[in-house]
């Protein structure tokens, strides 16, 4: 059976369009999978704690030596890693906010990168453990940035899911939806029609 980790990391619970599309994208690919298990991880309304001195501390303590604190922060990234795992088709919301991803997303990205769980370092560099994957991203803009300079949202998605071996990365773009009610309306078009043909 198919299983779908849909990823919504917009900073809004609700009205986001990223979320809203990204609702649309997982239920074109249920039609197409029938019988999908569908898993929805929401950033905003489970959030997940900065990088700090805690969360540090918990990701490089041997597992027999943390402490009870410690122990719980591990067991969530687990977790968010074994969704991550068992998933075949990963849809992830991924709303520009001032060029880049979410802090939320970001954040997310941080626990699910682990050293020897997800990657590891070898004699030829880097080597993602995170394999066979197919995603999704939907990304929705105020502005038009694609191919533009401003655009580091694309390249460091694409950077980082390689770089655990998520290589299969599908991009669908909303574009200009802060340019006025006909923009919007075209970006959300051209969204669908996207998504219609995924």
């Amino acid at each position: 059976m198919t299983t779908i980790l849909q990823i919504n990391s917009a900073a809004r619970s609700q009205g986001a369009n990223s979320t809203l599309l990204v609702n649309e994208l997982t239920a074109r690919l249920q039609q197409s999978n029938p019988g999908a298990q569908v898993v929805v991880r929401n950033l905003q309304a489970e959030p997940l704690p900065h990088l700090d001195d805690d969360v540090l501390g918990a990701f490089f303590t041997p597992a027999e030596q943390r402490t009870p604190e410690q122990a719980a922060i591990a067991a969530r990234s687990e977790a968010l890693i074994a969704e991550v795992q068992a998933a075949d088709i990963i849809v992830i919301g991924a709303p520009m906010y001032n060029f880049g991803i979410s802090s939320q997303l970001k954040t997310y990205f941080d626990f699910i990168a682990r050293a020897g769980i997800t990657f590891r370092y070898t004699a030829n560099g880097p080597e993602g453990l995170v394999t066979g994957k197919k995603v999704y991203i939907v990304s929705a803009r105020g502005g038009k940035y694609l191919g533009t300079p401003n655009d580091s949202q694309t390249p460091y998605l694409k950077s980082f899911l390689g770089f655990l071996g998520m290589t299969d990365v599908n991009f669908i773009y909303a574009e200009g939806l802060n340019m006025g009610p006909d923009a919007a309306n075209a970006a959300l078009s051209s969204a669908r029609e996207a998504i219609a043909a995924v």
